[in-house]
């Protein structure tokens, strides 16, 4: 059965977005991209869990921030498909005047954006690809709508490993860093490789990097120290730069993330004065 698609998009070609929404369990996406997503299963079994962790980290981050920190505008890079929990109802549970602005470069992402937060006056969809930063913190959409000389909260999750090493992801984040006020915080997920520290997570790395390569065109399972490079000098905050599952975990939570659990680190971090 031939699948259909809105135009512009093609059904045949995966996307990293509709990838990640198949392991979410979301029906937004294609048999290209489910056909990448069980690859990688064979791979690294429990990617869904890794994803579950994804989102429960955004969630206890974006609550930190907005409960505890204070921040009342966030900015979130590659944010992908919509799903239950997403920044603006985390932020605005808190903060109903809390702005949120989403930026993703993938058109189904924010066709579907758009369709979700049409009514909402404190929410915004822009396209825009975190490999150019200035286009995205000069965009008048955003720069008209984010106070930048005030606490930010900036959010990178899952995105910053689909910045290819030849396209400066350390210079595109010295950009985005260069924005910050005092007090904004940064919140970063990437895949990692922790080498010969954990070899068995270190091998699933390789051959998780060879297949979204082969299948996507990006896709790096950095070490830690170059992930920590992202965070330039902001404070981490505790419990610093660890595994998704270990962030943060409260009593009953149910991450079964086992065999993946050294290759996906997360980390929130501060701007002192």
């Amino acid at each position: 059965m031939a699948e259909h698609a809105p135009p512009g998009i093609d059904p045949k070609t995966p996307s990293i977005a509709r990838v990640y929404d198949y392991f979410l369990g979301g029906k937004d996406n294609f048999e290209a991209d489910r056909r990448v997503a069980e690859e990688a299963l064979k791979i690294a079994p429990d990617a869904r869990e890794a994803g579950r962790a994804n989102r429960t980290f955004l969630r206890r981050a974006v609550h930190h921030m907005a409960a505890e920190a204070g921040i009342r505008q966030f900015l979130d890079l590659g944010s992908g498909l919509p799903t239950r929990g997403n920044v603006h109802e985390i932020a605005q549970a808190v903060a109903p005047d809390a702005r949120v602005v989403y930026v993703d470069n993938d058109p189904v992402v924010l066709a579907h954006g758009r369709a979700l937060l049409a009514t909402d006056d404190v929410t915004k969809v822009v396209g825009g690809d975190v490999r150019r930063p200035a286009e995205i913190l000069e965009h008048p959409e955003i720069a008209g709508f984010l106070d930048f000389s005030r606490p930010l909260g900036m959010l990178f999750v899952s995105v910053l490993h689909h910045v290819n090493d030849h396209e400066d992801p350390n210079g595109a984040m010295a950009r985005f860093r260069s924005v910050l006020a005092p007090g904004s915080h940064l919140a970063i997920v990437h895949f990692h490789n922790p080498g010969d520290e954990h070899p068995e997570a270190s091998k699933i790395a390789i051959e998780a990097e060879r297949n979204f390569n082969a299948n996507l065109g990006t896709g790096r399972w950095r070490t830690r120290a170059e992930i920590l490079s992202y965070f330039g000098d902001l404070e981490l905050l505790e419990p610093g730069l660890v595994p998704l599952a270990d962030w943060r975990t409260e009593p009953g939570d149910l991450i079964h993330q086992d065999v993946t659990r050294h290759n996906v680190v997360a980390g929130l971090a501060r701007l002192n004065s």
